[in-house]
């Protein structure tokens, strides 16, 4: 299949309002591609390359080469030369990567182009998002969409779903089932901006988890075997002996436990979230291989042993932590679970939230489990909220008590609720931006006013929360305050203020304040405000200390 046929329906997808119809185009655009192109091919529709790691950063998409007049690229000459960029290593790195890189881009038509940039950036929104795949696979397949989406749920792969489905059907969908060694999409919470909010979403009596400020994980047990996965379902195993060695004391054989690893405090406060992050980082990590047979219990033997991490003698969960942590040299990593998936060759997804956790409760024991609260009344979930802030938690999840484990899936079964923070904050420079949005200025340099020296401290970049009205509006706003404009980056005066929520500050080595927002994301413009009235680098530091103190 052409590449310029994926283009063009990824265009047409853009522009297309009704869901129905864009369904129709991407199943159109599936039924297409040749058996070895569906992974590719599947992924690009999506907006995701099948290499997670390309090499390829904002820097080595400028200066690309002038397009090609005619289409000559097909699916799987691109995939196969995105797959040879991302596998050089060694000496002349770089040079090589920008050769093979001007080689693909020289090849490819301005709508092409225009696609692979959206590809290597990340920012191909256009609409055809998980879900919407889903549909189309289906269509495409002509099989029950229940059935493509259950599969997804369970395999985690949207290109392993549409291998299965386009050659295989019903009956290859169907052999997707929990498999102990092989991750699952976890169940995920929608947002709340209240307590009121979320009990409103879940109904009552109902349960309050306290949410950790640490790293999602899926651990899979599997007799002496064990493997811990990511929230993006990357095996982190070998960077985390701790969680090993607590699940490896725990008396069951054969489980799939979802929780959170957390680094803590000698008082039993969480430490900053990014040195949860660092230690759990992906580097040496790898991502399980998408198959429709998936990794099952026999490829967990070749990973890491529960054997090699037992501690010198038999201990408590607790120890065994502390132990296989001491052995690393590096932060303490204690992992806190909330949902028991499968127990000893007994699948539990589909079973109420009651049962799925008092199964867990006998199966791991009150010391590695997440604190949970069950509440009547929004006074005494407004206590458990309280209660997790204080600990300098992030903040509760409250959950449905018959619902059962939806994995990948965001509902109201489970509605998050966290402190939500604000500054009015400068915009110090706008990148241009690529994929839908090219041609308009995108992601904003953020800085907090420096009361010392009369200047501004830069905190992080954003562009999310910014609708097309907003990028439209911020463009010409920031051209008209340019003072700089690079090809990439366009300087600003610093005039413009914008208020800014975020999650939380961290620590960051990156910028010169030494802090960092988290999950920043545009409200509003303040044009009711001057720069001079901005909130100060000093109001930062003090939600920074304030999120590891109070």
């Amino acid at each position: 299949m052409q590449f310029l046929d994926l283009a063009a329906t990824s265009a047409a997808v853009t522009v297309t309002p009704g869901r129905l119809a864009k369904v129709d185009l991407l199943a159109v655009a599936l039924r297409r591609l040749d058996v070895d192109e569906i992974p590719a091919g599947a992924g690009y529709l999506a907006g995701e390359l099948r290499q997670r790691q390309t090499g390829v950063g904002p820097a080595g998409l400028r200066d690309l080469p002038p397009p090609a007049p005619q289409p000559t690229l097909t699916v799987a000459g691109v995939d196969a030369a995105i797959a040879e960029i991302a596998a050089v290593h060694g000496a002349g790195t770089q040079a090589r990567r920008r050769e093979l890189l001007g080689a693909l881009f020289a090849a490819a038509t301005a709508d092409e182009q225009r696609m692979l940039v959206g590809l290597f950036s990340g920012e191909l929104r256009q609409g055809a998002q998980s879900g919407l795949l889903a549909d189309a696979i289906a269509r495409a397949a002509d099989v029950p969409a229940t059935a493509v989406r259950r599969a997804l749920l369970l395999a985690g792969d949207l290109r392993v779903v549409a291998v299965a489905a386009l050659t295989g059907g019903a009956a290859a969908l169907s052999e997707f089932t929990l498999r102990v060694g092989r991750p699952l999409a976890p169940m995920l919470a929608q947002s709340a901006s209240s307590v009121d909010e979320a009990l409103t979403a879940t109904g009552t009596p109902t349960v309050v988890d306290v949410k950790l400020d640490g790293i999602r994980i899926q651990v899979h047990r599997s007799g002496n075997d064990i493997a811990v996965f990511s929230r993006s379902l990357d095996e982190i195993t070998a960077r985390v002996p701790e969680v090993v060695a607590a699940v490896r004391a725990l008396p069951a054989r054969e489980m799939v436990l979802d929780g959170e690893a957390i680094a803590l405090d000698a008082t039993g406060r969480p430490r900053p979230f990014q040195e949860t992050a660092s230690r759990a980082a992906t580097r040496g990590a790898r991502r399980r291989q998408g198959s429709p047979a998936g990794r099952t219990t026999a490829d967990m033997a070749g990973t890491v042993s529960v054997e090699a991490s037992r501690p010198s003698h038999p201990a408590p969960a607790a120890p065994a932590v502390r132990a296989a942590a001491g052995t690393t040299g590096e932060t303490v990593l204690t992992p806190y679970f909330f949902d028991l998936l499968h127990l000893d060759g007994t699948d539990l997804l589909d079973a109420p939230g009651r049962d799925r956790w008092a199964a867990l409760a006998g199966a791991v024991g009150v010391p590695l489990l997440v604190g949970r609260t069950e509440v009547a009344t929004v006074d005494e979930a407004s206590a458990a909220f309280a209660t997790a802030l204080d600990a300098g938690q992030e903040g509760i999840v409250v959950k449905v008590p018959d619902a059962p484990y939806a994995a990948g899936r965001r509902g109201a079964a489970w509605v998050k609720v966290k402190p939500r923070h604000t500054l009015d904050l400068v915009v110090l420079a706008v990148e241009w931006g690529s994929g839908r949005r090219s041609g308009w200025l995108s992601n904003l340099h953020l800085g907090a006013r420096d009361p010392d020296t009369g200047g501004f401290v830069m905190l992080g970049k954003t562009f999310k929360g910014l609708t097309d009205e907003l990028l439209r509006w911020q463009t010409e706003r920031f051209l008209e305050l340019a003072v700089d404009r690079g090809e990439w980056v366009v300087r600003v005066r610093p005039e413009q203020v914008v208020e800014i929520a975020f999650d939380g500050v961290q620590t960051s080595s990156r910028y010169p304040g030494g802090v960092a927002l988290r999950f920043a994301r545009v409200v509003r413009y303040r044009d009711d405000k001057s720069a001079a009235e901005a909130d100060t680098i000093d109001a930062v530091r003090a939600i920074h200390v304030g999120r590891r103190s109070s």
